[in-house]
């Protein structure tokens, strides 16, 4: 997942917005509707200006979108920014379906000597 020598690592910046606690925060709260800057500031404990600041990180990175409603500036969860991150944590699943069948194949196995 790293990038060609003279692209973004997209990938990066990901992990890198997704590392701070005050940016999930934010994410959770554009998840289910858009919202504005200031009805972020509203549920966090952190300044407006904060809030811009982490909002600018997380488009960087893919995660959000914005878009504006008149004089409204909002903000929502671009699923597709989040699919890289799940296609590295599904990269896991494999391995780790492998170990629990084998641990339960193991456990029955036993269970029946």
């Amino acid at each position: 997942m790293t990038a060609a020598a003279g692209e973004p690592d997209i990938a990066g910046a990901v992990w890198r917005a997704l590392a701070d606690n005050n940016r999930r925060t934010i994410l959770r709260l554009v998840r289910d509707q858009p919202r504005s800057v200031g009805e972020i500031t509203e549920h966090v404990a952190i300044s407006q200006q904060a809030v811009s600041r982490h909002l600018r990180v997380l488009h960087g990175a893919g995660l959000v979108s914005s878009h504006r409603e008149g004089t409204r500036h909002l903000f929502a969860v671009r699923a597709d920014g989040l699919a890289q991150v799940r296609h590295y944590l599904d990269q896991f699943w494999p391995t780790q379906l492998a170990a629990l069948k084998h641990a339960v194949e193991t456990s029955t196995t036993k269970g029946k000597a």
